[in-house]
């Protein structure tokens, strides 16, 4: 079965949309509702990596600002990952499924389930986190080999984060 969320997209203007998604990355249980969604714009970082001889882009991280229904930065998104919000609560996660929903031109639709949480704002009891709705975020398509070891390079993104509570 296929789950409908509606989310205001903030950027480039407010639509509501609605979203279709895919039943590989739904929420487990139907305990679990929508606690916040939220808009992520900025960058995925890779680096150049070599394994065995064999040179790639490695993804390291990600840095995002979040931005609520109303285009306000409320919190940020980085390694981890890890999701912060402007009330000091921030919530680690672990993916569980991913699905190349626009494997061409963006990063996969993902499920993660929150593993750790810190403080007792909105953030302190996430169960899961969907990110959905991506645009860029794709390893860098120039040269990595032993002239560009270590680089990073970051790429832009953009996306949408469910967050789930029971």
């Amino acid at each position: 079965m296929l789950k409908m969320a509606c989310l205001l997209l903030l950027f480039p203007a407010v639509v509501c949309a609605k979203t279709v998604i895919p039943e590989e990355i739904a929420v487990p249980t139907s305990d679990d509702f929508n606690l916040l969604s939220l808009h992520a714009n900025g960058q995925q970082i890779y680096q150049c990596v070599s394994h065995k001889g064999e040179y790639s882009w490695q993804l390291q991280a990600p840095n995002a600002q979040l931005f609520d229904t109303k285009g306000h930065a409320v919190g940020s998104h980085s390694a981890g990952p890890e999701w912060y919000y402007q009330d000091g609560s921030r919530v680690l996660g672990r993916v569980l499924k991913k699905v190349d929903v626009n494997p061409d031109s963006a990063i996969a639709w993902v499920l993660l389930e929150a593993i750790e949480h810190h403080g007792a704002g909105v953030f302190a009891n996430t169960r899961f986190i969907q990110r959905i709705n991506t645009h860029g975020g794709l390893a860098p398509v120039s040269a990595c080999n032993s002239n560009h070891l270590g680089t990073e390079k970051p790429i832009a993104y953009s996306a949408d984060y469910i967050f789930y509570t029971r």
